[in-house]
């Protein structure tokens, strides 16, 4: 063992540099005094160790029972001994007999060290676990390290972390060597230290790209609202701006698309969809479906977030987009279930549905040809809303007078 004062300065350097407290390390070094004796001379004796804070003296003592008469040497000792040990010699007390430390300090040293060594390497990877847990979010660049059943091992300089198959990027190839820039998902302990989950499929990744290319994201002028993503496909971003003199989408843009072009680089080729957010859902669903354009959005229902969107009949594909995949990240980042028709679309639903009421007054008694023209122009087309009426409402329709109107509520209420 280390030399009077050696000890304490050298746990002292420990705490220093390992973040190791010295009272853990004493109460290692005391175990391993206890543990070493108790390997000397068997298992069946009562130890205590000491080492002095102040000096690092090591000081190791076997306690005894003082007993009438000793049934077991190890545990137990008689009051005559005891007296001549200058101990206190009343049955049922305890004595310390000192023990020389010399006689077992080496193996002592060994199980000390090696602790010591255990606890550094626990202390730097609850450090390294700490510092990583605090990078969640960020973006890491790293060479790939190898690549284990299509999980990619990289290096990170102080720790490995793995981009696992389910947070890759479908089209993205790589090779060993290779340097690649990924967002840290998550970290958790083990062993072996931090478990360094990356991902590049994370919109968390789009939203770091954007926050080192954008300065006015970086100094939140210009925030992202929402990011969804198809990845290695399509991903839209919803940005605000927080200064009216500032366009969101053009600041994200950049000068003939200097700022966005990197991250597509990045990105290999992903396309990026720049929405202007609006508290208008209207305006917000209809930036959402770009690069198409909407002519117009109606809420079929607001409770339940659903709409639809009236476009072009050449815009129809591109609003829908391949696999749909346009329109549902629409709805994903706006939260409205969104249902796309083309005008040609709305066209014929208009047609079918004129021809569905006119087939269902025509089977009203006694109404005539021009009278049913007359209310499906007014759109007094529904039979129960018909029910309901008075003579006057019909009266107000051209061609119609009193006895017709009451004919035509009449017919209304005796149909099934």
């Amino acid at each position: 063992m280390a030399e009077k004062g050696e000890l304490l300065m050298a746990l002292e350097q420990i705490e220093k540099d390992k973040k190791i407290k010295k009272e853990d390390i004493l109460s290692v070094i005391e175990n391993a005094l206890v543990s070493a004796y108790k390997k000397h001379v068997g298992k069946n004796v009562n130890v205590e160790a000491k080492v002095d804070t102040e000096t690092g003296e090591m000081a190791a003592y076997v306690i005894k029972s003082v007993v009438k008469e000793v049934a077991n040497p190890l545990l137990e000792v008689s009051a005559a001994e005891a007296k001549k040990l200058g101990q206190p010699s009343e049955v049922g007390s305890n004595v310390k007999i000192p023990l020389d430390t010399q006689d077992f300090s080496r193996i002592a040293a060994q199980t000390a060290k090696q602790v010591i060594v255990q606890k550094i390497r626990e202390s730097e990877r609850d450090s390294l676990y700490d510092e990583m847990k605090e990078k969640v979010g960020q973006i890491v660049n790293g060479v790939i390290y190898r690549i284990a059943n299509k999980n990619i091992i990289v290096d990170l300089g102080k720790t490995e972390a793995i981009l696992p198959v389910s947070e890759q990027i479908f089209k993205e190839k790589f090779t060993v060597g290779q340097h690649i820039r990924a967002v840290i998902l998550k970290v958790e302990k083990n062993v072996k230290g931090p478990g360094t989950v990356l991902s590049r499929a994370s919109t968390e990744l789009v939203k770091r790209l954007f926050e080192l290319e954008v300065p006015e994201i970086y100094e939140k002028v210009v925030e992202i609202v929402n990011v969804v993503r198809d990845p290695g496909m399509r991903t839209k971003v919803a940005v605000v701006s927080h200064n009216p003199k500032v366009d969101p989408v053009g600041a994200c843009v950049g000068i003939k698309g200097a700022r966005v072009k990197p991250i597509i680089d990045e990105l290999k080729g992903e396309r990026i969809d720049l929405i202007s957010y609006s508290v208008d859902p209207a305006k917000y669903i209809s930036s959402a479906l770009a690069p198409a354009k909407a002519l117009s959005v109606a809420f079929v229902s607001e409770s339940e977030k659903k709409a639809e969107v009236m476009v072009t009949d050449d815009m129809l594909s591109l609003a829908i987009g391949k696999n749909g995949h346009n329109v549902r990240l629409a709805a994903k980042l706006t939260g409205w279930h969104i249902d796309v028709k083309s005008e040609g679309q709305k066209k014929q639903e208009s047609e079918e549905k004129a021809e569905q009421q006119t087939q269902a007054l025509e089977k009203l008694e006694g109404i005539g040809e021009k009278t049913i023209e007359a209310l499906v122009q007014a759109g007094f087309t529904d039979i129960e809303k018909l029910k309901t009426l008075s003579v006057d409402d019909l009266t107000t329709l051209p061609g119609i007078g009193p006895k017709t109107a009451e004919k035509i509520i009449e017919a209304a209420k005796k149909s099934s």
